[in-house]
């Protein structure tokens, strides 16, 4: 093997694309929003790749389950630092249900468009606060729905696509329009059951007048509960393993796990430090050009923090382990639709000096509506452990024509009040109405998804957690 193809030349090389961006960093240097977006972005770039080997390596001492809910949470780090800001800026604001509703919404809006340098007034600060607690939530649905509706749509197409280069074994040709489709592992029951059920309480937060400390108490329990189940499942032979993760795989257990903490500790860092100038870039740009910042907010920075997610579920269908990258996609919407909105209360209380409920308008009650209809639907086409090309496409014309309609047509095109939330229920309806047929009509395989979940957790409630391996 010639030096340039060992697997360390493209260990070094993943790292290195991070280097100009640790260094700007570090230094504290300026290079204006063009150059920080291409800069920090190919620094996210590395950071992805390094968070796909690790957690592939993991996959020698770890259920392969736990080692992609690790790699999930990374990958999704950056949603996280996103909304965080936003729901700290509310509380620090005094951004409550009461003060908010005090507000007019189109003060509250037209404020939100303004520099920080021309909000002056105590009203108007209290206005971009009560404006930046929607924004959270605004961000959080649109990651949300991107990771599906891009995501989940765009990387089932992208495996039938590959799979005339790599055969990969989990894609089945079918005879009739568009209906090829991949099979998915069915070991992933426990995770859609658990979204299942985090999905169902996600249509009740909108009525609790904000998200409190029940929601908190409900979703991240659910996420504990299930980290629990898999953490006890046994590590699988697993697939075999090609380039940088077989490489590592060969070292002496200690010197394999320091290296695969090290990756984690090291991408997670570089997508902590880079990808909100990142996705902050892109919305200075956007504002330049004449973009809204609530459709940056919402859509464009979103797309950018799941860049990492993205990109590595783009190299495990590359070498042919979509069945991983799939994996990868459902977890991270689980720890998204859980940790995510459930800890946005703590930092909101944090930041406010005290426990309260983070508050957002009738708009953003529309926006987890639609959210969470949208996850019903999915995981309504999921519950055969399969997804074909067409089901993709559905997921994705549903998503991108509901952007669309939004954000260009109803701008010079306002029949009746409120345009906006009439929309997100019509989609809302839509999703329900889909989802409740695919389930009607599939719910034997329903049934045997509770019952695979069932058995899962009666198996981790009788073993210990997985005990650590030698080689």
């Amino acid at each position: 093997m010639s030096r340039l193809r060992h697997p360390l030349s493209a260990l070094v090389a993943a790292a290195a694309l991070s280097v100009p961006w640790v260094a700007i960093w570090a230094t504290g240097g300026e290079l204006g929003d063009v150059g920080t977006v291409a800069v920090s972005g190919v620094a996210v770039l590395g950071a992805s790749f390094l968070l796909a080997w690790a957690a592939e390596t993991a996959e020698k001492d770890v259920p392969r389950a736990f080692a992609i809910a690790v790699l999930a949470v990374l990958a999704v780090a950056p949603e996280y630092a996103v909304d965080a800001l936003y729901a700290w800026s509310a509380g620090s604001g005094g951004a409550t249900a009461e003060a908010c509703a005090g507000l007019a919404p189109e003060f509250i809006e037209r404020v939100g468009e303004l520099p920080a340098e021309q909000i002056t007034t105590a009203q108007e600060r209290l206005a971009a606060s009560c404006h930046d607690a929607n924004l959270a939530v605004a961000n959080m649905t649109g990651a949300n729905r991107i990771l599906i509706g891009l995501g989940w749509a765009g990387i089932a197409v992208l495996t039938v696509w590959q799979a005339r280069r790599t055969a990969d074994p989990a894609v089945e040709y079918r005879e009739g329009w568009l209906a090829t489709h991949v099979r998915l592992d069915r070991d992933i029951a426990t995770e859609i059951t658990f979204l299942f059920a985090a999905t169902m309480w996600a249509f009740l937060v909108p009525l609790g007048g904000g998200i409190d400390i029940l929601d908190m108490v409900v979703l991240v329990g659910l996420y504990v509960v299930y980290i629990g189940i898999i953490i006890r499942g046994d590590v699988e032979a697993g697939e075999q393993h090609v380039g940088v993760p077989a490489y590592l795989q060969q070292f002496p257990r200690p010197r394999r796990v320091a290296t695969v903490l090290a990756l984690f500790a090291y991408s997670g860092f570089l997508i902590f430090i880079a990808v909100e100038p990142f996705a902050h870039g892109l919305e200075d740009i956007g504002k330049a050009i004449g973009v809204p910042s609530f459709f940056m907010i919402q859509w464009i920075a979103p797309l950018a923090s799941e860049s990492p997610e993205l990109i590595v579920v783009s190299v495990l269908v590359y070498k042919a382990r979509s069945t991983a990258g799939f994996n990868a996609l459902i977890s991270s919407k689980l720890n998204q639709w859980t940790l995510l909105i459930g800890t946005l209360v703590v930092v909101y209380s944090l930041a406010l000096g005290q426990y309260g409920t983070l508050p957002f308008d009738r708009i953003q009650s529309g926006e987890i509506w639609i959210t969470a209809a949208q996850s019903f639907f999915a995981l309504a086409l999921l519950v055969d452990f399969r997804i074909s090309v067409r089901e993709a496409l559905a997921l994705f014309v549903l998503f991108g024509s509901q952007v669309l309609l939004e954000f260009v047509f109803l701008k010079i095109w306002e029949p009746f009040p409120e345009p906006k939330f009439a929309l997100l229920l019509a989609y809302t309806t839509i999703y329900l109405v889909l989802g409740t047929g695919v389930l009607l009509a599939r719910r034997k395989k329903l049934r045997e998804l509770f019952q695979m979940t069932a058995a899962t957790v009666r198996d981790a409630a009788g073993r210990e957690p997985t005990p650590d391996h030698a080689d």
